[in-house]
């Protein structure tokens, strides 16, 4: 019998590990909230979004505002296209609001940062943000350093 409650123990700890692991990678993928839940959608144009994908959030003052719904390619204005989905309790960011693509964690998972302006407007479902700041991709900083370095 003691042989027997032994099998079951460690069948139950290796149970909670693989449950462990799945929720562990439920967060990590951003899967947590599958709904998308109430917003108004907005739009910003970036020159490169580095690895931002859909569903990344959207912060503003470390706060989760919202959700990156789509990320398209603009060919007429060679740039992206991200459209986010604010959540109606956050309708009050003025018109002159810039978004930023940061990164963040040991993952380097990306997320877009508003930055509230000054405008006495507010942005309302189909606006866009028309000041942003593109992505930071390390290969280009590494490449313009070296090539400042050969030059000098």
């Amino acid at each position: 019998m003691n042989k027997r409650s032994t099998e079951i123990s460690v069948g139950l700890f290796m149970a909670l590990g693989i449950a462990a692991l799945f929720v562990l990678s439920l967060q990590v993928s951003n899967l947590t909230q599958l709904g998308d839940g109430d917003g108004y959608r907005v739009n910003a144009w970036f020159e490169n979004i580095g690895g931002l994908k859909t569903r990344a959030p959207v912060t503003a003052g470390g706060v989760l505002v919202g959700r990156v719904s789509a990320i398209d390619y603009d060919a007429e204005r060679y740039r992206a296209r991200v459209t986010m989905t604010l959540f109606d309790q956050y309708n009050q960011f003025p018109l002159d609001t810039a978004a930023s693509i940061y990164t963040a964690g040991l993952l380097g998972e990306q997320y877009i940062s508003l930055e509230p302006g000054a405008e006495e407007d507010y942005l309302r479902a189909g606006d866009e943000i028309a000041l942003t700041q593109s992505a930071l991709v390390l290969e280009q900083v590494i490449g313009q350093f070296l090539f400042s370095k050969a030059a000098e």
